[in-house]
């Protein structure tokens, strides 16, 4: 097997090389063994473990569920079930910024309604409209 420099690990993955960085500082990824040379040396199975991580990223997983992801993968005594309903977690918590990006929208749509878009600031719908909800808060 041959060793990848990290630059060329990260160009595979499409991440920069301090996206490889970090992920081993968070414990995503080993520390690569040291060639004689003292460079770092990196596998082509790492490749494959960024990959599954940057793939979870794009689905929500954040990065401490992508490690409990990763380290139960192995673990003989996981079930698929048991991912699966990890994954249904994931899904309602989706599902809920969905609605909360929805209810966003919907006031932010009335809001530039009301504004004329004309006027000083002192008059304007949303910055009022700004301060209203902050008073509630």
């Amino acid at each position: 097997m041959q060793a990848l420099t990290i630059g060329k690990v990260a160009e595979r993955v499409g991440v920069g090389v301090e996206t490889v960085r970090f992920y081993e500082r968070k414990g995503l990824i080993k520390p690569p063994r040291r060639g004689e040379s003292g460079y770092r040396q990196y596998s082509e199975d790492l490749v494959a473990r960024l990959r599954f991580i940057q793939r979870a990223k794009t689905l929500g997983f954040s990065l401490k569920e992508i490690g409990e992801l990763l380290d139960i993968r192995h673990d003989p005594t996981t079930t698929c079930r048991d991912i699966q309903r990890r994954a249904e977690v994931k899904l309602s918590d989706v599902e809920e910024k969905i609605k909360g990006l929805r209810r966003m929208s919907k006031v932010l749509t009335k809001l530039i309604a009301e504004c004329a878009g004309d006027g000083p600031t002192s008059a304007c719908p949303i910055l009022e409209a700004l301060d209203v909800e902050g008073e509630k808060g």
